[in-house]
């Protein structure tokens, strides 16, 4: 079984083995820019380690891949038989980055 992490980014939590690649909300780091995130919990195969709130000496190295803009997202609103109708778009600032390493 591979060894996997659960870190905290952007107010979400995610579970990331070594050479995932996901889109998180945006971080202030440059593409190409190396960043490391504390573990929440830590499986090295067999056990599980989890923190409270963090496990102690455990870090994901990631690395910036690049920082781009996620899909629209429309927002309508209407009140039947009133008139009233209301459209507005979204477009989140997102960072896509690469796991390296975990480090238990």
């Amino acid at each position: 079984m591979e060894a996997y992490a659960v870190i905290e980014t952007g107010g979400k939590q995610y579970r990331v083995q070594q050479g995932d690649v996901l889109d998180v909300e945006l971080l202030t780091a440059e593409a190409g820019a190396s960043i490391e995130f504390d573990a929440l919990a830590v499986s090295s195969g067999g056990e599980l380690a989890i923190g409270t709130p963090v496990v102690a000496g455990a870090k994901v190295k990631a690395s910036v891949v690049e920082n781009l803009r996620g899909k629209k997202v429309v927002s309508f609103k209407k009140k039947r038989r009133k008139g009233y109708r209301r459209k507005i778009g979204h477009r989140q600032e997102l960072t896509k980055i690469k796991v390296e390493e975990i480090s238990a």
